[in-house]
């Protein structure tokens, strides 16, 4: 399994760079994720949408656009704002789980 270092700690990844050991992640880690996509600023939406992913976190898969909007209270359009071009992929990698079911 390939490994990366990520805020300075070394976390296991998949291929496609999402980590496979939610356990390692940190909120440094995330904080370093979200500048690679792009996001400068994690705000207090931003870590509402976390800190819900990462507890509905299914076997460390991460939840489904729609049970995000539903359970955390933010909009489709709100994700999108918050996390552009692909949310569901980018807060699952942000959150440190594995990339969301139907994402391609």
């Amino acid at each position: 399994m390939p490994t990366r270092t990520i805020a300075g700690k070394t976390v296991q990844v998949n291929d496609e760079g999402f980590m496979t050991n939610p356990a390692e992640w940190t909120k440094d880690i995330a904080v370093e994720i979200a500048k690679e996509e792009g996001i400068a600023d994690l705000g207090a939406d931003h870590w509402k949408v976390i800190d819900f992913c990462r507890a509905n976190a299914a076997g460390g898969a991460a939840p489904t656009l729609r049970t995000i909007t539903s359970g955390a209270g933010v909009s489709t359009k709100e994700m999108f704002t918050l996390f552009p071009k692909g949310p569901a992929k980018k807060v699952a990698r942000i959150s440190g789980l594995g990339k969301p079911e139907g994402c391609v």
